[in-house]
């Protein structure tokens, strides 16, 4: 068959261990892994928000993982386009996209150039969401007569 090069793209924002089983998995799965990490505009623009590490520092993350041979800085939304660039035969993603119409789209446009679609159990204790909802409550400005952590200000 071949070697068979993969393509995890990501946020990678706030490492944690939903990221991690991600590449591990997609690592198994492949001769060659590629993580594709997204950029802050392309965050920006697809979430409405920038992401809490930059880019850079996402990306040395990313790299520094044993799992990982090759880390690519994803600039534009078009996943076509970047397989255009890397020609990965095998795009892994999140399995909260199984199944919706954003997926399916997915899933036949790489179908049509001979990718193969797989997709991992969501790590659904662990979110980057439910993460930085906790920092944004520790580095909120309490008011005043308000408990925090059971103590009231």
């Amino acid at each position: 068959m071949g070697l068979r090069i993969g393509y995890a793209p990501g946020a990678f924002d706030l490492f944690h261990i939903g990221h991690l089983n991600i590449l591990k998995h997609a690592r198994s799965q492949c001769d060659f892994l590629v993580a594709g990490v997204v950029s802050d505009e392309m965050l920006e623009q697809a979430k409405g928000r920038r992401p809490v590490v930059p880019l850079a520092e996402r990306m040395e993350i990313v790299a520094s993982i044993g799992y990982v041979d090759k880390v690519y800085a994803e600039t534009v939304p078009d996943k076509l386009q970047v397989w255009e660039e890397l020609r990965f035969n095998v795009f892994f993603k999140g399995d909260d996209w199984k199944g919706t119409p954003q997926g399916d789209r997915l899933e036949a446009a790489f179908r049509a150039v001979g990718v193969d679609v797989v997709f991992f159990p969501y790590t659904v204790q662990t979110s980057s969401s439910s993460l930085r909802t906790a920092l944004e409550l520790i580095n909120r400005s309490p008011e005043p007569g308000q408990r925090l952590h059971g103590v009231r200000l």
